[in-house]
């Protein structure tokens, strides 16, 4: 039965590795490995690890994934700093993690929102680390027998005891809710202000999930408007290393590998994760920030199994059918599942095959259509917080319409037998390009010990109520403009005093006015001192105002007015590359839009475009080359170029950043056509998709290839000419490179003369002799393609490679160049030299890789022009495109810079210190052991050798305590007897005191050397000495 559509309206993350959402999804977009050594704070390696599994009360791991500390506002949360001690670590963090997710729901809001109606309700496990300490300091009566069966003295007894003790925290008013698990939730509710619902829920590493089905059925229900929800574990202390060890479940070689043929366990992390939920039609209605919609929640239990804690395939499939039937849509529509993963081959393979059994019966027939991961192998298993962690990664893949990566996966298991499923790995982030049939559609899971299983499938939301997108740039564009260099400066300086980078480079930008005379455009890094950069640019510009630069990332400053009419050139083949723009996709709806559009195009399978551009990730080298030779074949690069030029493109447009003229590299012409308004995008993708199919059909039928050479035409083909050897000039490109065309013979003759002339030149890996005669075949079926497309009128100049000019021309004018154009030379020198002379200063490469963008310079030399890419092969991220935006902003070219990612949150909430930050971590605060520097840790102690009792000559004699005192009794403060004595089949222990006394004067007593016969049948002695000796003593046993 469907239900009503759950609305995610915030999200809040505290993680290993960041302290924030924007700080996790950026980590787990990078694919950070955030799995480290045991941190001193937690406990001590040297105290608990054995690589031998079968230890006793050791752990044969050392590493796992632990949260950085962080500043606790102790007073701002209504927290005494002297119970701190004496509250579990989670329930401070949780404090942190709620408020931050309520001001993500609230925003401006926060003070006027109804809290009466909001509930928590938390994935909690019941035993926190505090738990155990308190537990702990109760084991004194432990602690005492045990002491004196070693025969200490009372006073030692005690003494020993008490430094015991106090390495635990002490009993306190605050104690009791501070170790209990429900408190977590009680205490935000508390601190918050909220009247609704509190509670936590345990179903083991499955907690976050059962806790959010409880929310979810509150909201559905009427109970609450608003509920906080996820998981929070602090718990990787000793104790819940022992509990995995002894499973065993860890991992013993240190890392967690889900999937992978060379996964052998898990690895623990510990983290907090928590979303808002409302009822959709609610959050539509207020206006709230959507992030993601939650369609479906399917629960099961193993029932009767072979164990409690062994995953069952069938069972965990019971869940993910009841998921789906709540959604109201099958499985062969989600392509993204985030599993439970946990890296333990078993469970991984028990969980796959219940994921098969259920997305196979669905029918869809074709396989690998959906991408597999988990985040565990980045943080190691959470626990109680696991689910929270996999939801949050879901919700921001729905929310930016990515696909993330799982790392750590070098070789799949080979037993998932993975190409005949309908699953893939995925372990780079890639665009999610998706036409537009249905929403994108992801799952989590979560499954904990005792049989629960949990599973929730999501959509994205397309309604106009989206959330912002959280920062993932790595470069930020800080552009200042104004009408005197002193007033430029002085922003400059002001902004360097700002503490949040986003905001500042944002507000600059929304001021930015191109047409003023002084300007500075500055590419800063996320991670940089930025500060000291704009310190160190600002001095450089107040040494020389008037003398504009240019720096290697795109920093520019510039001065006076725009140097003259802009032009958009389009790559051709050769420029294409697997992944190519995929950051920028990643980054903007407005260039990953186009993606879709194509998407939708069914004819001549345009449909899977995006497959080749942005393929599913393979294993092995051989895979890899057959990816990029596919995308490399004309049949797919030439549409391919085109999508990557028009989402690039868009990307500009959306900046208000327009063209004077464009031009095009052979196919580029097409979309220089586009750019142009001539032909529409759909038109585009068929034409371009056509030119392709023709080419590679021409490639079948003719025997030829193509060498480039860097000389210039005039002294290359001079020697061609000599030597008698036919070939074509397909590229002009620069004075001194062109590419040869013609037949395989007549190309490898080339290569030797012009090698014989000292001239370098290289065979280009192509299908066949482009740009010549022998391919006037493809020409020929090209035009019957464009026979049946309408041009519309250019709205600005574009330049042709056959005429080298501007066309200003009918449809069969357009037909007639493009049809021809495969079979003729590229005249892209003259071309651009036209460009020139009717006053083009500044050519812009809208696309894939920067081949156009380098030959430009050598064709203009020293005269003044501006050529930028906007794309580099090789180097992804956004810094190519921030630095090209970069220098165009300082070049004068108008814009809108204010949209450059308009879209992004730059006040995204973030832990707040206030006037008195503590620092805490996962681990308790102000616990005494270990202690803050474990290097001030007493070593060991010197061996005691015995001394046979037969020789008490050699005992230093003193004065003897009261006789009374050397012979321990059988139970704490009861006298000893004859009876006692036999009835106890235990050795006992009769102290001496060394070296006041030796074992002889104890024989001097007549009572005891009566009773000494029967004691040493029954009762074997044992001398120990009872007064606090130095080291360099020794003891006597006797028994």
């Amino acid at each position: 039965m469907q239900r009503e559509p759950i609305a995610v309206v915030g999200v809040s993350a505290l993680f290993p590795g960041s302290s924030d959402a924007t700080g996790f999804w950026r980590d787990i977009l990078a694919g950070k490995d955030l799995l480290s050594d045991i941190p001193k704070s937690h406990w001590l390696i040297d105290d608990y690890f054995d690589a031998d599994p079968s230890a006793p009360d050791k752990t044969y791991a050392k590493r796992g994934g632990f949260l950085n500390p962080v500043d606790f506002d102790a007073l701002g949360f209504g927290i005494p700093p002297s119970t701190m001690p004496a509250t579990d670590t989670s329930q401070l963090l949780a404090l942190i993690v709620a408020q931050q997710v309520l001001e993500d729901v609230a925003r401006e809001r926060i003070d006027q929102i109804d809290r009466s109606r909001i509930s928590v309700i938390l994935g909690v496990t019941s035993a926190q680390e505090l738990l155990f300490s308190m537990v702990s300091r109760l084991q004194k009566p432990v602690w005492v027998k045990a002491l004196r069966d070693t025969g200490l003295a009372e006073s030692d007894v005690q003494s020993a005891c008490q430094r015991i003790a106090d390495q635990y925290v002490p009993w306190q008013e605050a104690s009791f809710p501070g170790l209990l698990g429900n408190v977590v939730a009680g205490r935000i509710a508390n601190r918050l202000n909220l009247g609704g619902t509190n509670c936590v829920t345990d179903a083991a590493c499955a907690s976050s999930f059962s806790a959010l089905a409880m929310a979810v059925s509150e909201l559905q229900l009427g109970d609450s408007d608003l509920v906080i929800t996820g998981g929070v574990d602090t718990l990787n202390d000793i104790f819940m290393y022992m509990c995995f060890s002894k499973t065993p479940a860890l991992s013993p070689s240190g890392d967690c590998r889900p999937f992978d043929q060379a996964a052998d366990g898990t690895m623990l992390g510990e983290g907090l994760g928590m979303i808002a939920l409302k009822r959709l039609a609610d959050a539509e209605r207020d206006g709230d920030r959507i992030y993601a919609v939650l369609k479906g929640i399917g629960t099961s239990s193993d029932g009767r199994s072979k164990s409690v804690y062994a995953p069952v395939s069938a069972g965990q499939a019971k869940a993910l059918r009841r998921a789906y039937e709540q959604a109201g849509y099958g499985p062969q529509t989600v392509e993204l599942v985030e599993a439970h993963g946990t890296g333990t081959k078993a469970g991984d393979i028990a969980e796959f095959e219940g994921l098969r059994s259920v997305y196979d019966d669905s029918g869809r027939a074709d396989r690998q259509w959906c991408a597999l991961g988990s985040v565990k192998s980045q943080i190691g298993h959470t626990k109680a917080a696991a689910g929270a962690a996999g939801l949050f990664k879901i919700v921001m893949a729905l929310h930016h319409k990515v696909l993330p990566p799982t790392i750590k996966i070098d070789a799949p298991n080979p037993k998932l037998a993975l190409e005949q499923s309908p699953f893939y790995l995925n372990t780079v982030a890639r665009p999610w390009i998706r036409n537009s049939n249905h929403p994108r559609r992801a799952s989590v899971s979560a499954f904990g010990f005792g049989g629960s299983n949990f599973h929730l499938t999501l959509e994205e939301y397309r309604g106009s109520h989206g959330a912002e997108r959280l920062p993932m740039h790595e470069h930020e564009l800080l552009a200042i403009s104004a009408d005197a260099s002193a007033d430029l400066l002085a922003q400059l300086r002001a902004a360097a005093k700002a503490s949040n980078l986003y905001q500042a480079a944002r507000a600059a930008r929304a001021s930015f006015d191109s047409a003023r005379p002084y300007r500075l455009a500055l590419v800063l890094p996320i991670s940089g001192d930025w500060q000291q950069r704009c310190v160190t640019v600002a001095t450089e510009i107040q040494a020389n105002p008037e003398q504009p630069f240019q720096q290697a990332d795109g920093s520019s400053y510039g001065i006076g007015s725009a140097p003259g009419k802009v032009a958009f050139l389009f790559p051709g083949q050769g420029s294409q590359y697997v992944q190519m723009g995929a950051n920028l996709l990643m980054s903007s709806d407005a260039a990953r839009s186009v993606y879709d559009r194509v998407a939708d195009i069914e004819a001549v399978d345009l449909d899977q475009l995006h497959h080749f551009v942005f393929p599913k990730p393979v294993f092995d080298a051989e895979s890899r080359t057959a990816q990029q030779d596919a995308l490399t074949a004309t049949e797919w690069a030439q549409p391919a170029l085109a999508a990557s030029s028009m989402a690039t493109l868009a990307c500009l447009r959306q900046l208000g950043i327009q063209a004077d003229a464009a031009a095009g590299h052979s196919f580029g012409e097409l979309s220089a056509l586009c750019a142009a308004g001539c032909i529409d995008l759909e038109s585009l993708m068929l034409l371009a998709r056509a030119r392709g199919l023709a080419m590679a059909q021409a490639a079948i039928d003719s025997d030829g290839g193509m060498l480039a050479v860097s000389a210039t035409r005039e002294r290359a083909g001079d020697i061609l000419q000599q030597a008698g050897i036919t070939l074509s000039l397909a590229n002009h490109n620069a004075p001194n490179q062109i590419v040869l065309s013609g037949t395989s013979a007549e190309i490898a003759r080339a290569e030797a003369e012009l090698s014989r002339h000292g001239l370098a030149s290289k065979r280009l890996a192509v299908a066949t002799a482009f740009h010549s005669p022998i391919v006037a075949q493809a020409a020929t079926q090209f035009a019957e393609t464009l026979a049946m497309q309408t041009f519309g009128s250019a709205q600005i100049p574009v330049y042709s490679n056959g005429l080298a000019a501007a066309v200003d021309g009918t449809s069969d004018r357009w037909r007639d160049l493009l049809a021809n154009q495969i079979a003729s030379p590229v005249r892209f020198v003259d071309m651009i030299e036209h460009m020139y002379a009717d006053g083009v200063r500044v050519f812009v490469e809208v696309g894939a890789s920067s081949v156009l963008s380098g030959l430009v310079p050598a064709i203009l030399g020293d005269r003044p022009h501006s050529a930028i890419a906007t794309d580099r092969r090789n180097k992804p991220g956004l810094a190519v495109f921030v630095g090209a935006i970069a220098r165009l902003a300082a070049l004068g070219v108008p814009m809108q810079l204010g949209k450059l990612f308009a879209d992004v949150r730059v006040d995204a909430p973030s832990i707040k210190p206030g006037k008195m930050p503590i620092k805490i971590s996962g681990a308790n605060y102000g616990k005494p052991y270990p202690p803050l520097d474990p290097s001030n840790l007493p070593g060991p102690n010197p061996e005691r050798p015995a001394l046979s009792p037969a020789t008490p000559a050699a005992m230093p004699t003193a004065a003897m305590p009261p006789a009374s005192a050397h012979v321990a009794a059988p139970a704490p403060h009861a006298p000893v007897t004859e009876s006692s004595a036999m009835s106890s089949a235990q050795p006992r222990v009769l102290p001496t005191c060394l070296p006041n006394g030796c074992a002889c004067s104890w024989k001097r007593n007549s009572r005891r050397q009566r009773l000494m016969p029967r004691f040493s049948k029954r009762w074997p002695i044992v001398i120990r000495p009872t007064c606090a000796l130095p080291k360099r003593h020794f003891s006597a046993s006797a028994g």
